[in-house]
């Protein structure tokens, strides 16, 4: 007969707060930011420690095993930078064949997904909304709403993160605030 033992790790559903032994948690802040937004002066004219967005993450094997997973929680707070709304830094895989999904938890945004020839997809994620990021496509959330948008995430532990190629191309399309919403600009 087994012991049934008590679980290490929380995942709070409706708030996305995950907790626990291992939890890693990473801050973002406009200084972070440097290059990201299209309007740069706008940016550095802001407080640099205004708070961009933080990132919680179960690690459970080494980075690069292949056949693991990864999980994990971002919290993208609400904003402007000039007219572009707050965003992640986006990144394509290192691996590039592998997929991920994302999934809204509180908040509303965009998925702005970009393949390699700059094509450009963009989705809503909303509570609720599930959303599959296929391989070799870059991706990058951003804020369109006044709260804080909560979104998990599940990736494989060999991915790997390559924010080099966004931060030297960018990427092919941005979202900023037009008269009656949100507009994705391309370009």
């Amino acid at each position: 007969m087994s012991t049934i033992v008590p679980a290490t790790i929380d995942f709070d559903g409706v708030t996305g707060l995950l907790k626990g032994p291992g939890v890693l948690q990473q801050f973002r802040t406009l200084s972070d930011l440097v290059g990201v937004f299209e309007d740069e002066a706008a940016r550095s004219s802001m407080d640099p420690a205004t708070p961009a967005y933080s990132v919680r993450t179960l690690l459970p094997v080494p980075e690069g095993k292949e056949g693991g997973l990864f999980f994990g929680c971002t919290y993208l707070q609400p904003g402007l930078v000039g007219d572009e709304y707050f965003m992640t830094k986006g990144h394509f895989h290192s691996n590039r064949d592998t997929a991920e999904f994302y999934w809204g938890i509180e908040g509303e945004g965009v998925l702005l997904l970009m393949a390699e020839d700059r094509t450009i997809r963009a989705e809503q994620i909303r509570k609720g909304s599930l959303h599959y990021i296929p391989g070799w496509t870059a991706h990058r959330m951003v804020n369109t709403g006044d709260t804080v948008l909560t979104f998990g995430a599940c990736w494989p532990s060999d991915a790997g993160h390559d924010y080099e190629t966004i931060r030297r191309e960018g990427f092919a399309a941005r979202v900023k605030k037009g008269p009656d919403g949100p507009l994705v600009v391309e370009g």
